[in-house]
């Protein structure tokens, strides 16, 4: 597949696609969050990520601060404190790279998204849906994956429409890193898919 990405200065990404051979909801043991944290990490500081990451989602005037910070500083608190379980091996995987690099990821259903897939900054007051009970988050300003619906993942919460689910058995993965960590996306990314193709999953890097 083909993945556009609008000209962005401090924007470094990477991505891939990830077909399993059975769908999620059919239970992967090791590529449960708390298996992926005794794999050997990738040779990173995550903790070095936090301004760097933050810097690059301001450009377009998006604050990422409180309830609208990065998600990969959720999953730096949440895990050390226990306060982030196993999902599916989609998510586990993604969260356990977050955890590893410092770098927040998308991770959407590919076939709930519809047609051509973009990256570009989101205009002004535009707002989607993130979690089953119907808030919302203001997403003007920032950097976003596009489908032919609209907006639909970011680096701070992804939308509810694409989310993975029990049936789901086509990923995309989308790295969201930055310039100022140059290669972190690309050197994560090699670990997530990595970890995946170990269990058996196949991966397409894009």
């Amino acid at each position: 597949m083909k993945l556009a990405v609008d000209p962005h200065p401090l924007l470094e990404i990477a991505a891939f696609v990830s077909v399993f051979p059975r769908p999620l909801g059919s239970g992967w043991p090791t590529l449960t969050l708390s298996a992926l944290l005794d794999v050997a990490p990738p040779p990173l500081e995550p903790a070095d990520a936090k301004t760097p990451v933050r810097d690059m989602l301001r450009h377009g005037g998006f604050k990422p601060a409180g309830r609208s910070k990065p998600a990969s500083e959720y999953v730096q608190n949440a895990i050390p404190e226990g306060r982030l379980g196993d999902i599916n091996a989609a998510v586990d995987a993604c969260n356990a790279a977050s955890f590893r690099s410092g770098l927040p990821i998308s991770v959407v259903d590919l076939d709930r998204t519809v047609g051509d897939l973009r990256v570009g900054l989101a205009p002004a007051g535009a707002r989607y849906v993130f979690n089953a009970s119907g808030q919302e988050i203001d997403i003007g300003g920032l950097v976003v994956l596009f489908d032919a619906e609209g907006p639909c993942a970011n680096a701070v919460k992804d939308s509810q429409r694409t989310k993975t689910h029990d049936g789901t058995v086509r990923t995309l993965s989308i790295l969201w890193g930055a310039t100022a960590l140059p290669g972190r996306a690309a050197l994560a990314a090699d670990w997530y898919a990595g970890v995946l193709s170990e269990a058996g999953v196949a991966v397409e890097r894009i």
